[in-house]
């Protein structure tokens, strides 16, 4: 993952999608891209350490969205867990396995909700909020984007 193609790939994915940041870890790597205001992106890479716990995820951005017009939450005012990434959305690990959460499952902030894949990358999403599944928003296989509310929780 530590070519300079793969890197160069990865900061147009920023521009194109207007992210600024990007952490992706595997197979024993990880890569983290930060964009500022108006320089170029800034690029950090490294691999773990052994025993090293990985990093945690963003925060969600909360129940409202963006810009308070999220079609998430503003209309039943429930919190959502929102895709940290752009990526495609799984709700299992593998096509005959269980999802990770139903409608009406208990999550606490450590609970894996989803997979999103980047990059050929599959990243495992976790609640980071308590409360119980209301409603999933997406489909499996879907592309998400950044931000993009996928499951509605009641605390």
């Amino acid at each position: 993952m530590n070519d300079l193609k793969t890197i160069r790939q990865l900061i147009k994915m920023m521009v194109d999608n207007d992210l600024t940041e990007i952490d992706l870890e595997g197979e024993g790597e990880k890569v983290k891209l930060k964009r500022g205001g108006v320089g170029a992106p800034t690029v950090s890479y490294a691999a773990p350490a052994p025993g090293l716990a990985p990093a945690a995820p963003a925060p969600a951005a909360g129940p409202a969205g963006d810009d308070g017009g999220s079609a998430g939450g503003a209309d039943d005012g429930l919190p959502t867990i929102d895709s940290p990434m752009v990526g495609s959305f799984y709700t299992a690990s593998s096509p005959d396995a269980e999802a990770f959460v139903k409608v009406g499952d208990r999550v606490s902030p450590d609970t894996v909700v989803c997979i999103v894949e980047a990059m050929k990358v599959f990243n495992e999403i976790k609640a980071e909020i308590s409360g119980t599944v209301t409603e999933v928003l997406v489909s499996s296989g879907d592309a998400v984007e950044f931000g993009q509310p996928l499951f509605k929780v009641k605390p």
